[in-house]
């Protein structure tokens, strides 16, 4: 799609090397194809990462998947499972994955600024002998994602120095309106904010893991 900004300069992919130049070879040949111990502690650490999918015609889709730490399963040195826990239903990612089963995983460690990258080609289980090792407060997830490796390397932490993403003088949560107001807006504008306020409230966090609704 072409957007009409006058202002603005559009480069092209042979100026982008130009432009930004090459990566170092150390860079170029980092990624792996196998999961070595340091990944495999790393994910046990791990309480949080991202799922980037894409459909057949090219949309694409990025879920957060958050659970303590160690959530996601090494079954071995080329394949890994992240448990699915109750969220909104609409699923997105997931209808991704049937029709195109090319995943990128970003794996995040509060306070560090590097992360873990994991791409590789997943699959949708219902069932399986490790979902017993993926219960949490009693519940066993309704599926798992499990993925088959292709690439896993590290990746620097310049992006969360220059946010300051960890220094918590710098989080200003409240500069927003709160969930409750912008479900208000978009989502649920016949409910009362009264009603909305007590739904995202402290109670909200015991609803994580049963079959109650969810925005």
């Amino acid at each position: 799609m072409s957007v009409d900004t006058p202002a603005a300069t559009e480069i092209t992919s042979e100026e982008l090397a130009d432009l930004v130049g090459v990566p170092l070879k150390r860079t170029a040949d980092k990624a792996r194809s196998r999961l070595s111990e340091l990944d495999r502690w790393w994910l046990t650490c791990s309480p949080f990462c991202l799922v980037a999918t894409s459909a057949a015609d090219g949309s694409c889709d990025v879920s957060p998947k958050g659970d303590p730490p160690g959530f996601t399963l090494v079954l071995d040195d080329v394949t890994i499972a992240i448990p699915e826990r109750p969220g909104n239903r609409r699923m997105d990612g997931f209808h991704n994955i049937l029709a195109n089963p090319r995943v990128g995983l970003l794996y995040l460690i509060p306070g560090r600024g590097d992360t873990l990258r994991i791409n590789g080609r997943a699959r949708l289980v219902r069932d399986a002998p490790f979902f017993d090792r993926m219960v949490v407060k009693g519940h066993q997830p309704v599926l798992a994602t499990v993925v088959e490796v292709d690439e896993v390397f590290y990746h620097c932490a310049k992006a969360f120095l220059r946010s300051r993403l960890w220094q918590a003088e710098t989080w200003a949560p409240d500069r927003m309106p709160s969930r409750a107001r912008i479900a208000k807006a978009f989502e649920r504008p016949g409910d009362p904010i009264e009603e909305l306020e007590r739904y995202y409230g402290p109670q909200y966090a015991e609803r994580l893991y049963g079959r109650g609704g969810s925005d």
